[in-house]
């Protein structure tokens, strides 16, 4: 998805999104995978789903194996342009190990595409789900845990609640105070609805994920499974945690 309110160009977003250190993600391997059914509107990322497991797939045994320069290869241009090999290897030496993995769905959104996973401990006695989010490249954008929330997470998923529970002057909360003067309740109101009408209604508000951390912009997506397709809002914040510009899309709203 992309604005709410123009901004950043999608290059922009995604090169933000992709300059996030990620070397600590876990490995896994392969079993069946799941396509989420898409009926009515077709999903327009050109990564199919069969792409989208490969590319997956090549990341994860990468990452079992520990092998730094697979998982360098996995990165996008503007992420492989902040690190190294070097400090891919560093980070996989102070990362737990893992002993296998499964890939359990494959949802392919309006341009990107969400990846379910299960890893292995390396013990064998423990499983923890994983979500990736590829490029239409099939280059990692962002990756989460389940489970694991970090506040500026819990803030984007306050954020979008609120918006579906259409409780508009709550959601409006969130925004920093300039981008508050922009956008006014019935803004929200609008664009929120028209997006939900568009992809078939909200059925479920999944995970929040962080992209990039720390810096004057950080970037969470939210994964919302719609009627219609499953796809992750952009949710960009200040330093200081309020929110900035949320990445609709133009197409949509």
């Amino acid at each position: 998805m992309r604005r709410l309110h123009a901004v950043n160009t999608t290059a922009c977003v995604l090169a933000l999104a992709l300059c996030s250190p990620i070397a600590s993600v876990m490995p896994m391997h392969g079993s069946q995978v799941l396509e989420i059914a898409q009926a009515g509107a077709a999903a327009t990322t050109t990564l199919t789903a069969a792409q989208a497991t490969r590319a997956a797939r090549e990341l994860l045994e990468a990452l079992k194996v520990q092998d730094a320069a697979g998982i360098y290869a996995g990165l996008s241009t503007p992420l492989r342009s902040t690190t190294d090999e070097e400090a891919v290897r560093t980070r996989l030496r102070n990362s737990p190990s893992l002993s296998d993995y499964r890939i359990s769905a494959i949802s392919r959104g309006m341009d990107d595409t969400t990846v379910e996973a299960v890893a292995v401990l390396a013990d064998g006695t423990k499983e923890a789900p994983l979500l990736l989010v590829l490029d239409d490249e099939g280059k990692l954008v962002a990756w989460k845990w389940v489970g694991t929330t970090l506040p500026i997470e819990q803030s984007a998923l306050n954020f979008v609640q609120d918006l579906n529970a259409q409780r508009w002057v709550a959601a409006r909360y969130y925004l920093d105070l300039d981008f508050q003067k922009e956008i006014g309740p019935q803004d929200l109101k609008r664009k929120w609805s028209k997006l939900a009408r568009v992809l078939g209604g909200t059925k479920q508000i999944k995970s929040a994920l962080v992209a990039s951390q720390g810096g004057e912009q950080q970037l969470v997506l939210v994964t919302i499974e719609f009627g219609k397709v499953t796809d992750n809002l952009f949710v960009i914040f200040n330093r200081e945690g309020r929110i900035i510009n949320v990445d609709f899309s133009a197409d949509l709203v």
